[in-house]
């Protein structure tokens, strides 16, 4: 009588457990979907994404973080999806932004790559605000048209810049770019943590979340041109230049008076 009760105890069981995974009920302890383990080159959630790889810097949001913010309009319609797709894979060298993809050592697929920049696109871009707005180009060696009258790029010229400096910028960051109600923008501290592109981007674009105007509000109703844009930016890359020469000139001048008997 206790061997038949057991085995019909037993089958209601089975029958139970049978009809609860087919009525797809979680058991107790059973994770979600969402909460299951998965490797991660198999995530294929932006949110989750950006949150584990670029929120640190970029804020939760895409602003108030470490570096430049990409909830941000106009920067979105600035940068090209091939720069966001290089900066993601490639990272940025002399600055803290690094490599994400498989091929450059990260741990982020192509099509994960892919997934985040459509998403940053498709929550924080507005195209349409922009649309007849003559925007400079994203780099300063891009020509425009194909044709052969097509606009050569403009080279930045750093003593133009210099010029070009005092008419945009001076009034912030002070006379030779030294202080100012907005700091230094020579600080050698900071030149060595961005590169050329990151100042063309910062010149054009403007960081709205630090009160720093884009390329038309540096003087109002007059924007600046490309070439103006470029030279400046040649006039802060010399000082980075400038500031390595005398770092290693410090130190060599160091080394010898150590040498001395």
């Amino acid at each position: 009588m206790t061997a038949k009760l057991q085995i019909g105890i037993a089958s209601v069981v089975v029958l139970l457990v049978t009809l609860l995974t087919g009525c797809n009920v979680r058991l107790p302890g059973q994770p979600t979907e969402a909460e299951r383990w998965r490797a991660p080159a198999e995530i294929n959630d932006f949110n989750q994404l950006y949150t584990q790889n670029c929120a640190g810097c970029h804020g939760v949001d895409g602003r108030l973080g470490a570096t430049r913010p990409l909830n941000d309009p106009l920067y979105l319609a600035f940068v090209t999806d091939d720069a966001m797709r290089q900066a993601i894979s490639e990272g940025r060298d002399g600055t803290t932004m690094p490599a994400f993809s498989e091929q450059a050592g990260g741990h982020l697929t192509d099509k994960q790559i892919e997934l985040l920049i459509s998403g940053v696109r498709s929550r924080w871009s507005k195209p349409d605000d922009f649309k007849g707005v003559d925007l400079p180009r994203y780099r300063d060696n891009e020509t425009t048209g194909t044709s052969a009258n097509s606009t050569t790029f403009e080279v930045g010229d750093a003593t133009r810049g210099g010029t070009t400096y005092k008419t945009y910028c001076a009034s912030c960051h002070g006379t030779n770019g030294d202080g100012g109600s907005a700091g230094s923008i020579v600080d050698p501290n900071f030149l060595n943590l961005v590169s050329d592109q990151g100042l063309r981007t910062t010149v054009v674009v403007g960081r709205a979340d630090m009160g720093k105007p884009d390329w038309r509000g540096n003087v109002p109703g007059h924007p600046m041109s490309a070439q103006e844009i470029a030279d400046v930016v040649a006039w802060l890359a010399a000082h980075r230049q400038s500031n390595l020469e005398m770092a290693s000139t410090t130190r060599g001048s160091s080394y010898e008076k150590n040498q001395r008997p």
